[in-house]
């Protein structure tokens, strides 16, 4: 449970930080890669960690699908020869995302897969909430801004779904 909580507060204050501050669209390309790198990591350790079915299942669709919008704002940045810029939000991701594997590596069984679960719910509403509130009201090339728009509901999927599975943990 405290573990949970550590991950909780921390995305919360990504999400505030991100909230806080003005991106430009290099910082928010690296924002969008590393967040979905991080998810990735998570679901491959998921993926051979997992003991419930329904959560390697999602651990699984986790890798798919942030693996597919990672090619899709690679693609995109490529073809817009816009280099992403490393910043303390992409920066706190990726620190936050390691010690989360970290402490997901300490784990087994039902407790890991509580915890991956717990975690998913909580970063997809500060990824959901930093794309509403900072990355598409800041994105300046219609391009980027329309790949945001375009990969949200998939994100709000995954909560959702993610919610569902954690519920059902809980019972």
């Amino acid at each position: 449970m405290k573990m949970s909580v550590i991950v909780v507060a921390s995305l919360f204050l990504i999400g505030a930080s991100v909230s806080a501050q003005t991106v430009t669209d290099p910082q928010i390309a690296a924002i969008v890669v590393t967040a979905n790198q991080v998810d990735i990591d998570a679901g491959k350790l998921a993926e051979s960690k997992a003991t419930n079915p329904e959560v390697k299942k999602f651990a699984q669709q986790m890798v798919t699908d942030h693996t597919s919008v990672n090619n899709q704002a690679t693609a995109l940045v490529t073809k817009l020869k816009v280099t992403p810029e490393d910043n303390p939000t992409s920066r706190s991701l990726k620190s936050d995302g390691d010690k989360n594997i970290e402490k997901l590596n300490g784990l087994t069984g039902a407790a890991f897969d509580k915890a991956y679960i717990d975690n998913e719910v909580a970063y997809h509403q500060a990824v959901i909430d930093a794309i509403d509130k900072t990355l598409i009201p800041s994105a300046k090339n219609a391009e980027l801004k329309a790949l945001l728009v375009k990969v949200r509901p998939a994100f709000v999927a995954h909560l959702d779904h993610a919610k569902m599975i954690q519920s059902s943990l809980s019972k």
